[in-house]
């Protein structure tokens, strides 16, 4: 086998694409869905691997700005698209295509890089690290209620089509973005993702609906879902299928999450991806009834691991040194003294002893303060070198929100 490792020709993406579908399972997406995707792709960023004229591996980035801990916004690359055809599994192209693409990240000054996986097994040997959860929840609407604080009554509700909702709904969230770590701030066209609604993804409910609160006359919240109809025996029992809610106050947040869990001819509520510290949890009555999942979201690599260290703050005064393993991008190893507090930090080469031992896909785990280094040690993947460093960082890496992904890519 001879394969070629190329740059995207903007001419080939159709094809291209429809390759990385198929090494999906081969179902097309609908044409408002690929025409999105094409739209926001960066050819440029984009590898086509191909072998006797044929793509047989894919993998691509955008350019990112994510949230650090601190309120920063870093370059970041969000790693997506990737594939290898079933005839060329285990054949290294996957190797070849992350190798490439870190090169590529690195030379474009881009400290980190993100991805979401489909696997996520495949990832950990390239330095990413699981660095965020998403919580899932299943509610029986007719047996929870939603304490909603004083105030909430004078929220007025107004349903809007989803495009004229639009700029008020990127208003709140361009407000809210930097006050949580692992959030993307949007960069022109990604304000379209979220009302994508493709008929074939609905499993039988209805059309997209915004609802925005506004209080005195000013926008400050807004949840988009969708309603899925249905009777049984008994009568009504439909489902509300959330797809977005955010507010810019607690009052604002209760008030929404009482209006969907209040819909007429509903007795169940659904949401596929909140943060795992989501204030919900804390409006209910009996937590348990919501049917709580959580899974891993975002991962992340650093790619600079001194630069990266740097762009963050810490929850409380440190100064460790951290011998780091990276095989996979030898410029990252080796020890770093990283010194900071919740104003700003510095990370740099030094030839002090360390305090702690891990490799570069522990400090993608912890960067954004969503796993702990106490926890990783625990599992033997973090090694304490001077008694009470441990401690020290695994607080210092904290943060007050967890971080949180609130899309795809």
């Amino acid at each position: 086998m001879t394969t070629e490792l190329r740059q995207l020709c903007p001419d080939d993406w159709a094809d291209w694409y429809g390759k990385l579908e198929r090494a999906f399972g081969g179902t097309p997406e609908a044409a408002d869905e690929r025409d999105l995707w094409r739209r926001l792709g960066e050819p440029e960023r984009c590898m086509d691997v191909r072998d006797g004229g044929e793509t047989v591996g894919t993998a691509g980035a955008y350019s990112f700005r994510l949230v650090v801990p601190g309120g920063a916004v870093l370059p970041a690359a969000g790693v997506t698209l990737v594939s290898v055809q079933p005839t060329h599994r285990r054949r290294g192209i996957l190797r070849d295509m992350m190798r490439h693409q870190l090169a590529d990240v690195r030379a474009r000054r881009e400290p980190v890089a993100v991805l979401t996986a489909s696997e996520p097994a495949i990832y950990g040997r390239f330095g990413y690290g699981a660095a965020s959860e998403a919580v899932s929840l299943s509610v029986d609407t007719l047996r929870l209620s939603v304490a909603a604080p004083a105030g909430a009554d004078d929220v007025r509700l107004r349903l809007v089509g989803p495009e004229e909702g639009l700029a008020d709904c990127e208003t709140v969230y361009e407000r809210l973005v930097t006050g949580r770590p692992g959030m993307l701030v949007r960069q022109p066209g990604w304000e379209r993702l979220p009302l994508l609604d493709p008929e074939a993804d609905r499993d039988g409910a209805g059309p997209l609906l915004c609802v925005l609160a506004e209080v005195a006359g000013r926008v400050r919240g807004y949840a988009r879902y969708a309603v899925k109809a249905a009777y049984d025996g008994g009568g009504p029992d439909g489902t509300v299928v959330v797809r977005d809610v955010e507010a810019l106050d607690p009052v604002v947040y209760a008030a929404l999450w009482r209006y969907l869990f209040g819909i007429d001819l509903t007795s169940k509520l659904t949401a596929h991806n909140r943060p795992a510290d989501d204030p919900l949890l804390h409006l209910v009555d009996d937590m348990r009834r919501c049917r709580i999942a959580v899974r891993e979201s975002l991962f992340v690599r650093l790619v600079e691991v001194g630069e990266a260290l740097a762009a963050r703050t810490y929850a409380t005064p440190l100064d460790v040194v951290l011998d780091v393993a990276d095989p996979f991008c030898p410029w990252n190893e080796g020890r770093w003294r990283l010194t900071g507090d919740e104003k700003g930090a510095s990370c740099e080469r030094t030839a002090d002893a360390a305090d702690l031992a891990l490799s570069v896909r522990e400090l993608g785990a912890v960067y954004l303060g969503g796993f702990t280094l106490a926890a990783l040690a625990g599992a033997g993947r973090v090694r304490e070198l001077r008694p009470g460093a441990l401690r020290e960082a695994s607080v210092a890496f904290g943060t007050q929100l967890k971080p949180w992904l609130p899309h795809g890519f």
